[in-house]
């Protein structure tokens, strides 16, 4: 049994949040395995966060941020960047996947949010210049990309959710030297999917490919998490 943990606090009126159990169902049917999903609240990972998460296979930092914690959610995302444990970040979850990365690798330790502390002196994920809430969009994926082998294509069809936060941009250079690779950008090249190779899988991507399964439909970046997860 794959046992795949949900970081984040689950709130029903969330599209993604219904989507996501049923999105691991139908990606773990697809493989021929069995694969469960339990919700970790973002308070609970603030200590022992070890003892609370070595019992699982694969650890997804789900969308609808600002979370209770922001440090819970970033000490279970350094957990799983650490000890090699596949993770998927979408929406919420890549902006924070990002932060904890510069915060502890790219030695960018006053990286933070804007809609949590818009007066920060490093403001890493900062408003988008324009609302992409619900939009659909066509992303470019980096050749010799983990992404892109996913994919198996140079492009994808994908749908925010409820979205007004990103990377900023002028940080791209230092996060890249550090080891994280942008694998995907929009119309504009703007930075949407950031991976880290040395990894075994470790993806994170401002849309939700969550909602997939709203259409019944296996996708395959959470196919592929779900297949890393049940190799460990």
């Amino acid at each position: 049994m794959t046992k795949i943990g949900l970081i984040g606090d689950y709130n029903e009126e969330v599209v993604a949040h219904r989507a996501i159990p049923s999105a691991i169902r139908l990606a773990a049917e697809a493989l021929g395995v069995e694969a469960i999903a339990e919700w970790l609240p973002t308070p609970s990972l603030e200590e022992a966060t070890g003892d609370k998460l070595a019992r699982y296979d694969g650890l997804w930092c789900v969308p609808a941020s600002p979370y209770r914690s922001m440090q819970g959610a970033l000490n279970g995302i350094r957990y799983a960047r650490e000890r090699g444990i596949p993770f998927l970040g979408t929406c919420g979850g890549f902006q924070h996947m990002v932060i904890e990365f510069a915060r502890n690798v790219a030695g960018l330790a006053e990286a933070d949010h804007a809609e949590i502390n818009p007066e920060a002196s490093l403001v890493l994920v900062a408003p988008l210049t324009c609302s992409v809430s619900e939009q659909t969009n066509v992303f470019h994926l980096i050749p010799d990309s983990r992404t892109a082998a996913v994919y198996g294509a140079n492009e994808a069809v994908e749908q925010y959710g409820t979205c007004n936060y990103g990377p900023d941009p002028v940080y791209n250079e230092r996060l890249e030297s550090a080891g994280l690779r942008i694998a995907g950008v929009d119309g504009e090249g703007t930075t949407r999917i950031m991976e880290l190779p040395s990894h075994p899988f470790m993806i994170g991507m401002l849309f939700q490919p969550e909602r997939s399964a709203l259409k019944g439909a296996v996708h395959p970046l959470i196919r592929a998490f779900i297949q890393a997860a049940a190799l460990r």
